[in-house]
């Protein structure tokens, strides 16, 4: 399917405001047109009347043309300010709506078999791929306005005779396919080049960005800069070859229009100030076309993105509402079995497969060990399945650059402050959030911003309690915090637990946090299934 049609559907209105743009555009492409033609008329005409005599100049009504005059061009510059204004507010609204679409399909995709994105590839796709797409959305008004003014330049040259306008039909006519050629020829490689070093760029860059602290401390900065190097002069080569073929294709259109003149000209068999107006709009025509030749150089700029951003829209989308309180199912570890409302931890050495184990039941990756869920094994299960069964707040607590509200509100629809807040005096963080300018209001930055280890931790926690779902994943919870912290915490998880039944899965090599489980089980004593293996738990045994 056509990307911009995607766009258009993703945004109620889009489409009737792009219809306003369209229109104000074919106004604009021929009253500037007409506005050619008659000054061309009005000058010559003016001209052979001064020529003449007193008699002629008395004779000659010079105020009607020069009030038309002045008439199309204030219609021309209207025109041109609502077509701006309608295309870009279309665009606006249609990229808003795709992006939160794809970002919605992304979401969808269950971890385990969505595509390889590196976060770095699906910002690019995102950002610079709708970003282009919003380009060609802006410009779609003027392809047809260039069709109308091109036909209205035909109707009007044929004031210089029926030759005239036959020449300009025709120059006309081969003007389309001769820019497809050019641009395919001057810029569809530079072009796919150019998109190619600029995902590659921003990918790696989003990658070190994200690192951007220990560079920073250990000095690294001149070799980052040294490894982006061959990236932004990937870039910059292919970017000079699209320019130059732009300067070339802008080059030969100018010789085109002059020589489309020339022909009207040479064609010609009317007075003189019929001439000049069938040559002034014969030049407005082809002009009108060029907006052509710019929307062709840059679909051939952007085909790549389009195609990834199609990829990204065929993705499928779940679109059955969640359950709002899932029922919990059994669990089954090796040949341990959990009920609902059970408490354990699972125990091993570091690097032995617990956090992974607790990815994969929170549907995060693939896990081929002996785990079942409500009697069927965890790779049976979809993503939507575990998803309402599990919340999970990880090893390292991934945090939105927003509120402390936007990182909550992340657990489900429908949560309130209260309900926040509560959240935030179980995980030990209330009286700290509170101290913050703004609250629960209050901006981080990325990764965190001004929050340390523990309190992203604790943030992370309160998140997963919000969520209200029958097991809680939690993996070294109390990593970071003093003694005192750790005790308090504890003992309102407890309390937690018991009030809303909620089962529990603990990772922790700290001592204190296991008081919360009824038994402990060896993530060794997870077997893999037959013929395959676990990473990380295979190798603890």
């Amino acid at each position: 399917m056509n990307p911009i049609r995607i766009a258009l559907d993703k945004a109620t209105g889009s489409a009737t405001l792009l219809r306003r743009a369209t229109l104000c555009a074919v106004i604009a492409a021929l009253a500037g047109i007409a506005l050619l033609a008659l000054a061309g008329w009005f000058l010559t005409a003016a001209a052979m009347a001064g020529a003449a005599g007193t008699v002629a100049v008395q004779a000659f009504n010079y105020l009607v043309p020069s009030a038309a005059i002045r008439l199309l061009a204030i219609l021309r510059t209207v025109s041109r300010y609502g077509e701006r204004l309608w295309s870009h507010r279309a665009a606006l609204e249609a990229m808003g709506g795709l992006r939160a679409s794809l970002f919605a399909r992304l979401a969808a995709q269950d971890s385990r078999t969505a595509l390889p994105l590196s976060s770095g590839d699906a910002a690019a796709r995102l950002t610079g791929d709708i970003d282009a797409l919003e380009d060609l959305v802006v410009r779609r008004p003027s392809r047809i306005a260039g069709l109308m003014a091109a036909l209205a330049g035909v109707m009007l040259a044929a004031n210089g005779g029926w030759l005239s306008a036959l020449l300009l039909a025709v120059m006309l006519a081969a003007l389309p396919p001769l820019l497809r050629i050019l641009a395919r020829r001057l810029t569809e490689g530079p072009a796919q080049q150019a998109a190619d070093a600029l995902g590659a760029l921003r990918a790696r860059y989003v990658e070190l960005a994200s690192a951007r602290a220990e560079i920073a401390a250990y000095g690294l900065g001149d070799r980052v800069i040294a490894e982006l190097a061959p990236l932004t002069r990937r870039l910059d080569r292919a970017r000079a070859r699209l320019f130059i073929g732009e300067g070339v294709q802008a080059a030969l259109l100018a010789a085109y229009s002059a020589l489309a003149v020339m022909l009207v000209l040479l064609g010609a068999d009317a007075p003189a100030p019929l001439v000049a107006l069938a040559l002034l709009a014969s030049a407005g025509a082809v002009e009108a076309m060029a907006g052509l030749s710019r929307t062709a150089f840059r679909q051939a700029s952007v085909d790549a993105g389009l195609a990834r951003l199609a990829a990204l829209d065929a993705l499928p989308l779940d679109d059955a509402p969640a359950p709002s309180a899932a029922t919990a199912q059994v669990i089954r570890l090796g040949d341990v079995e959990l009920r609902p409302g059970a408490r354990v931890a699972v125990t091993g050495r570091s690097g032995s497969g617990k956090s992974l184990l607790a990815e994969g039941l929170a549907g995060l990756r693939p896990v081929t060990a002996d785990v079942t869920l409500g009697g069927h094994p965890l790779a049976a299960c979809s993503g939507t399945e575990l998803r309402d069964q599990f919340a999970l707040s990880p090893q390292d607590a991934p945090m939105l650059a927003g509120s402390i509200a936007d990182n909550l509100r992340l657990a489900r629809p429908g949560i309130d402050a209260a309900d926040m807040v509560d959240a935030l005096h179980v995980a030990c963080l209330d009286q700290r959030i509170a101290s913050l300018p703004g609250g629960i209001d209050y901006r981080l930055g990325e990764a965190g911003g001004t929050l340390s280890g523990g309190e992203r931790k604790r943030l992370s926690l309160a998140r997963a309690l919000l969520t209200g779902r029958p097991w809680l994943l939690l993996d070294e919870p109390t990593e970071g915090l003093d003694a005192a912290t750790e005790a308090l915490l504890i003992s309102r998880l407890r309390i937690w637990l018991d009030r809303t039944g909620t089962g529990l899965i603990l990772i922790s090599h700290r001592p204190a946090p296991l008081t919360l489980t009824d038994r402990q089980v060896p993530v060794s004593a997870i077997a893999p299934l037959p013929g395959q293996g676990l990473p990380g738990v295979a190798s603890a045994a």
